[in-house]
């Protein structure tokens, strides 16, 4: 694999860039819209996308193994509910920056799920990342001028989708040991679809026009956030652009602003650095083989998909 850091960093913040931009998209039409009609279209129209991306080796859908893509489907699905529900109520840049404790917990779920043994950096790096949580959780005023508090059982659900998401990330672990990425990827598309399409006709709202167009965009959104992911990873090493996964966050911060007026406040600016300065911590002094874990975790949050 050749090695291009400026192809990988540039391909890997414009998938953040997508992501960030379909977590606007459900937040305008999670108010009027319910969460699985909304991660059903998303799931679909982002369904050609994970496609392509298989299509470039062997569309491979045989499993031995068909218990564990089930069960991987309806956590990450369960991640997916709660992404939804948490960019409709939490700022942007709050709800973002709250995802990115997907790390923290991959170290701690570690123990038990994979009897690993985190070294003292790892414990020093999460102790860093959830101090920056508690800080993040104690600054109510994270929004300056907003006509509204945030409520705290919000903060909650966004702080639990981190957990969910780290065990998506070592479901795909697992699986990983016998079964292609494609064949993971593929899997979660259809199973996902297939799940949320089941609850349609006893919860179906119909969208307007503008939102549906924003329920295409947001399947396609995530779509493209996906090849860009898998293209930045085959083009550089993980452990020189991980960090730029974090870039997410200015991009969460920037539409918040200009679309939503959301102004982050000091709390969670302090807060966020502590949490990805932990996150970047972990990534540079992981092992190599550890590393791609790691940031999928990270992607895994950001997008509610990515595998």
């Amino acid at each position: 694999m050749k090695h291009d850091l400026k192809r990988g960093a540039l391909l890997l913040a414009s998938a953040t860039f997508f992501t960030a931009a379909l977590n606007a998209l459900q937040k305008l039409t999670g108010s009027d819209l319910p969460a699985l009609e909304i991660i059903f279209f998303r799931n679909l129209f982002s369904l050609p996308f994970v496609l392509m991306i298989a299509a470039r080796t062997t569309i491979v859908l045989k499993t031995h193994h068909f218990g564990g893509h089930l069960l991987r489907s309806v956590v990450g699905l369960i991640s997916m509910i709660m992404v939804v529900v948490t960019v409709t109520r939490l700022p942007l840049a709050e709800q973002q920056v709250l995802s990115y404790t997907q790390p923290l917990f991959l170290v701690l779920l570690s123990i038990p799920l994979l009897h690993e043994r985190p070294s003292l950096q790892r414990w020093i790096a999460v102790s860093i990342g959830f101090s920056g949580v508690i800080v993040v959780a104690l600054g109510k005023g994270l929004l300056h001028g907003s006509a509204t508090s945030v409520p705290n059982w919000a903060c909650a659900v966004a702080l639990a989708q981190g957990a969910v998401g780290a065990l998506t990330t070592m479901q795909i672990r697992q699986l990983s040991a016998t079964e292609a990425s494609t064949t993971i990827a593929l899997w979660q598309a259809i199973l996902m679809t297939a799940m949320t399409a089941l609850p349609l006709p006893f919860i179906w709202t119909t969208p307007s026009l503008t939102a549906a167009a924003c329920l295409v965009a947001v399947g396609a959104f995530a779509g493209i956030a996906q090849v860009l992911q898998t293209e930045a990873f085959a083009s550089a090493q993980v452990s020189a652009i991980g960090p730029f996964a974090y870039s997410g966050l200015l991009w969460a911060a920037l539409i918040g602003w200009f679309g939503f007026g959301e102004v982050p406040g000091a709390a969670m600016v302090l807060g966020g650095l502590l949490i990805i300065g932990s996150g970047v911590w972990m990534l540079r002094h992981d092992r190599p083989a550890k590393r791609p874990a790691v940031v999928a975790g990270t992607m895994d949050t950001a997008s509610g998909t990515q595998p």
